[in-house]
């Protein structure tokens, strides 16, 4: 398992821009990360802009940001970079208390041990 800390975000519902809500600390399990490896290979071979995977909330670990609490849903957005087709992914999920959109910053997918 690959334990990540990244800088997340928050869009609230009508705002023009996200804001940062600080510290985003989970785990990628062994059988999500070979999820994400088999997303970015769809994405090369048929050239859709993006896929969006559950994320296996028992084995996430996830401790959001004080600002953030408790997620409604969570799942990995996967997507290639431009230029070199690499896949990169992040977290995304929905703020319980207001519904608002929250997400992290994007890691490269081969980045993960």
């Amino acid at each position: 398992m690959n334990t990540l800390t990244i800088e997340g975000w928050c869009k609230a519902s009508g705002a023009t821009k996200s804001t940062p809500m600080g510290q985003f600390h989970f785990r990628v399990s062994e059988s999500d990360h070979i999820r994400l490896e088999q997303a970015e290979e769809r994405l090369q071979q048929t050239h859709e802009k993006e896929t969006l995977i559950d994320v296996e909330m028992d084995t996430l670990e996830l401790v959001t940001p004080e600002d953030c609490g408790p997620l409604a849903d969570c799942q990995w957005r996967v997507y290639l970079s431009k230029g070199d087709e690499r896949g990169q992914f992040h977290l995304v999920g929905h703020r319980s208390s207001d519904g608002s959109l929250v997400y992290t910053n994007a890691v490269m997918i081969d980045q993960l041990g």
